[in-house]
């Protein structure tokens, strides 16, 4: 890791030092776990996926990365944290689902493999750094024409705050204290515009709603709290 690199060194710690915890489903990452069939399910409203190259922009220990790898797609995760990007390697190994892992940027890929990926996702990662929209351009440059970018993010608002932090982080202890800084959410205008800066043009976007009767998620209109987007590159 460089001096360079867009990234937060203490997230990077902070989420490194969990690694071993992020295939428990019913620990710390339980949240990821469960949002994880919704995430894909989105995705395949509006692409692909078996027999699609794709790559998962900060993929922590795999969870998407697998996910899609499961459903037939050529995956690649990538992430800055030796930690996480060994956990992945290892519970690929013990599924059995082929997933590939690279600890690399996805500024240094987008220069080395650009317009190379059929589509691209990057999930719960744009608030974690300190440049969001250097990660929006890079994804745009590694899509082919055509194809999909994938972002979810949370939205900068006090329902947000609440939701996120508040209850999720230290009512209903759903994610880990610290996991979320309320100042680097990113509202809805925000990310269309900086994907459309970078040639994406806005295809979906939908909210990621929890009920707390039931303790399920699902896909829905409200996008107060967090969303998920997908952008196409133009032919």
């Amino acid at each position: 890791m460089t001096a360079t690199d867009n990234v937060h060194l203490h997230e990077i710690n902070k989420f490194g030092s969990m690694a071993e915890l992020w295939w428990d489903t019913q620990g710390e990452f339980k949240t990821l776990h469960d949002i994880n069939p919704l995430r894909l399910e989105f995705i395949e409203r509006h692409a692909e996926i078996s027999g699609k190259r794709y790559v998962d922009v900060g993929c922590g220990g795999g969870i998407l990365t697998e996910g899609l790898a499961r459903h037939g797609a050529d995956a690649l995760g990538i992430d800055l944290s030796d930690e996480l990007i060994d956990i992945a390697d290892l519970h690929s190994l013990e599924s059995g689902v082929t997933a590939h892992y690279q600890k690399i940027s996805v500024e240094t890929l987008a220069e080395q493999q650009p317009g190379s990926f059929d589509h691209v996702t990057c999930m719960e990662m744009l608030e974690h750094v300190p440049d969001p929209n250097s990660i929006i351009a890079a994804c745009a440059t590694l899509v082919k024409p055509g194809g999909m970018v994938f972002f979810s993010t949370l939205n900068r608002q006090p329902k947000a705050y609440l939701m996120a932090i508040v209850a999720a982080e230290h009512i209903l202890r759903m994610l880990p204290k610290g996991t979320h800084d309320y100042k680097t959410f990113i509202k809805p205008s925000e990310l269309s515009s900086s994907a459309r800066a970078a040639g994406l043009d806005l295809q979906a976007m939908i909210g990621i709603e929890y009920n707390p009767f039931d303790k399920r998620f699902r896909l829905g209109k409200d996008v107060g709290v967090n969303y998920i987007a997908a952008f196409k590159r133009p032919e």
